[in-house]
C-alpha cells in the first residue's frame, strides 16, 4: 500500500504544492475529518471539472487510530491519501503512522503547522519557545514541563481550554503568567486575544462568560513561580507524604540527588522503582526524564495514596505508573528494566536483588540503598557474590546528612541517619 499524508497548512482552503495535489489527484481512497476533507473541497471540485481525477475517488471520515490500522488493511492494493493538519510529522499523524508495521510505503507532504503560524501572529521566534501538545493528554501534563521565564506553545483539546490552563498556572503559582489564544487562524473569524491568569478565572466580570474556539493554539508566557522547582532537588516540602510537611516516607534530597546521579537517567529508559514509599525518588526520576518510563511499586495504602497524589501534583501522569502490589512477586507483571531502584525491601533485599539483577540487560543498572544493618549485610552479600564471578561493575558510598535547625535561639546541626548506598552495572557476558 502507498500512503501520502498531505499536510493542509492553516486556512480555510488547503493551498497545496504541486506534488501534494498530484497525489491527492491520483489517490483513490481519501482519509480525513470533517473540517480537512471541507478544506480539499474546491480542489476535487477543480478535479472534476477539468476531468482531471482518472479514478473514482472514496471520502472516508478519518476514525479512531486503532479503527484507521484496522481500515487501512483493506485498502492494501490502493492509493490512500490521508489528510493532516499542518505539519504531519509534527505533533500530528505522521509519527503515529511511521510506527505501524504495515510494509506501506509513505509520503508526507508537510505544510505550516499552527504551532508555526500562532508564533508567526506574535512576532516569536520558535526556537525561543516550547511547543508543547495537551491534545488528548491529561492537562495535568503541564505541571511537569512549566518553567521559570518560558513561552510556552500549546496545542489543546476540549479539556485544556484557556480557563483550564490558567486554573493550573494559578496552582502552580504562576499568577502573573500572560495567556495568548490563536482562535480559527487562516479562517475569516480568525482572532488573537491576551487574557491574565485573574481574568481568565474571574466570576465577576463579562470575561467569565467568554467562550473560545475548538481550533486554538494557546500561548502561556510563564514568569516566575515561588513553587514548582526548577532544577533537581525538590524540597522534601513539596511533596504529599502524610505527615508533617518535609517528614513522612520519602528519600531525603541529599540522597534523592545521590540517587538520581548514579541512575543516570536516559531517553528510553524503562525503569522500576521498588518500595517507592510517596515517591520522592519515582516522581524527581520522572520529571526530569520525560523520554523515559517509570514504574513505582509500593504494597503500603496510605503510602500509595501519597505516592499517586504526588503524581498528579507533579505532572508525571504520562510517564510514571504506580502500582500496588508486594515485590518480586509483583514485578513479573511489568516491562523488563534496564534501571532500577531498590528504596525499601521490607525484610526481602535478597530476593529482590536476584530478581531484579537477573531481568536486567547487559550494561543495565542496579542502585540500592541501606539504613538498616541487615539491609546493608545483604547488599555487601550481594556484592561479594558479583566480585566473584566479575559480572557487575560496582560502586558503593554511604551518605550523613547533618541539617540546621534552631534550639533555644542558637542554630544546630541535626544528624539523619547515615544512608548506604550501592550501584551495580552489568558487564558485557
Amino acid at each position: 500500500m502507498t500512503i501520502h499524508v498531505i499536510g493542509l497548512g492553516v486556512a480555510q482552503q488547503a493551498v497545496l504544492t504541486a506534488n501534494a495535489l498530484n497525489a491527492l489527484k491520483q489517490a483513490q481512497i481519501i482519509i480525513g475529518s470533517t473540517r480537512q476533507l471541507q478544506t480539499i473541497a474546491n480542489l476535487v471540485d477543480h478535479q472534476a471539472q477539468q476531468n482531471l481525477a482518472s479514478k473514482n475517488q472514496q471520502f472516508i471520515a478519518l476514525p479512531k487510530l486503532n479503527e484507521l490500522k484496522t481500515l487501512l488493511v483493506t485498502f492494501a492494493d490502493q492509493q490512500v491519501c490521508i489528510l493532516a493538519s499542518g505539519d504531519p510529522l509534527y505533533f500530528g499523524i505522521g509519527r503515529w503512522l511511521s510506527q505501524q508495521d504495515n510494509n506501506s510505503a509513505l509520503y508526507f507532504y508537510p505544510a505550516v503547522s499552527s504551532i508555526q503560524a500562532a508564533c508567526h501572529k506574535l512576532g516569536l521566534s520558535l526556537q525561543d519557545c516550547d511547543a508543547i501538545s495537551l491534545h488528548g493528554r491529561p492537562v495535568e501534563t503541564l505541571r511537569s514541563l512549566i518553567r521559570h521565564n518560558q513561552t510556552l506553545v500549546i496545542l489543546t483539546d476540549q479539556y485544556s481550554q484557556p480557563k483550564r490552563l490558567a486554573q493550573e498556572c494559578f496552582t502552580m503559582g504562576y499568577h502573573a503568567a500572560k495567556i495568548t489564544v490563536c482562535e480559527d487562524l487562516g479562517y475569516e473569524k480568525e482572532q488573537v486575544r491576551s487574557f491574565s491568569v485573574a481574568e481568565l478565572l474571574t466570576e465577576s466580570t463579562a470575561l467569565a462568560e467568554i467562550n473560545f474556539s475548538d481550533l486554538q493554539v494557546t500561548v502561556i508566557e510563564t514568569g516566575v513561580s515561588q513553587i514548582m522547582p526548577q532544577f533537581p532537588g525538590f524540597n522534601d516540602e513539596l511533596f504529599i507524604t502524610g505527615k508533617t510537611a518535609g517528614k513522612g516516607l520519602i528519600t531525603k534530597r541529599e540522597v534523592r540527588l545521590a540517587v538520581l546521579s548514579l541512575l543516570q537517567p536516559t531517553r528510553g529508559d524503562v525503569a522500576w522503582d521498588v518500595g517507592a514509599g510517596c515517591g520522592g525518588i519515582a516522581v524527581e526520576w520522572a520529571y526530569w526524564n520525560k523520554a523515559g518510563q517509570v514504574h513505582a511499586i509500593e504494597h503500603n495504602d496510605q503510602r500509595f495514596d501519597c505516592l499517586q497524589q504526588n503524581i498528579q501534583r507533579f505532572g508525571v501522569v504520562d510517564n510514571l505508573t504506580a502500582i500496588q502490589g508486594r515485590a518480586p512477586a509483583v514485578l513479573d507483571s511489568l516491562p523488563q528494566a534496564n534501571k532500577v531502584f531498590i528504596g525499601g525491601s521490607d525484610g526481602e533485599m535478597s530476593e529482590l536483588l536476584a530478581f531484579c539483577w537477573m531481568q536486567l540487560p547487559e550494561h543495565g543498572v542496579l542502585v540500592a540503598s541501606a539504613v538498616m544493618e541487615n539491609t546493608k549485610q545483604q547488599l555487601l552479600t550481594f556484592r561479594d557474590e558479583l566480585l566473584m564471578v566479575g559480572s557487575a561493575t560496582i560502586e558503593t558510598s554511604q551518605i550523613a546528612v547533618s541539617r540546621g535547625e534552631e534550639l533555644a535561639g542558637q542554630l544546630v546541626y541535626r544528624p539523619n541517619l547515615p544512608v548506604t548506598l550501592f550501584r551495580f552495572q552489568k558487564n558485557s557476558t
